[in-house]
């Protein structure tokens, strides 16, 4: 992370629950404006709830959240949607019966209606990222394939004209290809956009090869963080996300391993 920069999103020792289960416990991490960053977990790990807590539709037992700046803790989800920080769910959830323009038109609901022409100009640069829902616009959202539907979730998120999204899984269920595609277009939105990315995910193989700074979660904590070029030679990223195994290992070695990075 810059030294330099003061981060569009801090988190500070937050800590969330469902119920009696704590979620997240004490998480820190900071996002530096114009990066893309990602966290790293496994299923299960609180990687969806810090999403959740950061946007509003879960409350924080404990810790603080600032986006440039203003507190986050007990507003509004549509508050903070119009403060320019927008959400991209996990299992996208796009209006199935709706058509996919007004899916986007959905993104633009904030928006005034002076901004009526900036909203048309803005439908068609998100058709330049993605053509096929150009050709599909007015179909149904629920005919789309899963990854033509993640394409519609981030095409929505664009037209409520984010400074920062937060991604939510968007390679589950996607081919190796399409994960390809829909990662690219991340980075393009990002350099071109300017927006600032927040990515979560199970794929450290894809995450790490197209974010620029990575935490690690584990039972609801951050064990490590650092550039993700860094991670990727760590040892024990290369183990226990990327697949690489070193002759011997034993099947008990994870549980120590782990215990080292607290």
């Amino acid at each position: 992370m810059s030294e330099t920069a003061q981060p569009i999103l801090q988190l500070h020792n937050v800590e969330a629950a469902y119920g009696a289960v704590k979620a997240i416990r004490g998480v820190s991490l900071d996002v530096a404006p114009g990066s893309i960053v990602t966290v790293l977990g496994s299923n299960g790990a609180g990687k969806t709830t810090i999403l959740k807590t950061i946007s509003g539709i879960l409350d924080p037992q404990k810790g603080s959240l600032l986006f440039r700046s203003d507190k986050l803790e007990g507003r509004d989800p549509a508050w903070i949607v119009r403060q320019g920080l927008v959400h991209v769910p996990e299992g996208r959830e796009i209006f199935p019966l709706l058509t996919v323009r007004e899916n986007l038109l959905m993104g633009a609901y904030t928006r005034p209606a002076s901004d009526k022409d900036a909203v048309a100009k803005d439908i068609e640069d998100v058709f330049a990222y993605f053509p096929i829902l150009k050709e599909r616009q007015n179909q149904p959202a629920g005919q789309l394939s899963g990854g033509q539907q993640q394409m519609l979730a981030i095409s929505r998120a664009l037209l409520a004209k984010p400074t920062m999204m937060l991604l939510d899984e968007p390679s589950l269920g996607l081919s190796p290809k399409l994960t390809k595609e829909i990662f690219e277009i991340i980075v393009r939105i990002n350099r071109e956009r300017g927006v600032t990315l927040l990515v979560v995910e199970q794929n450290a193989h894809i995450a790490l090869q197209y974010a620029d700074y990575g935490y690690v979660l584990e039972i609801g904590r951050i064990v490590m963080h650092d550039t993700c070029a860094a991670l990727r030679e760590k040892d024990d990223i290369k183990e226990f996300y990327l697949g690489v195994k070193e002759e011997g290992v034993r099947e008990g070695r994870r549980w120590k391993k782990k215990k080292t990075w607290r």
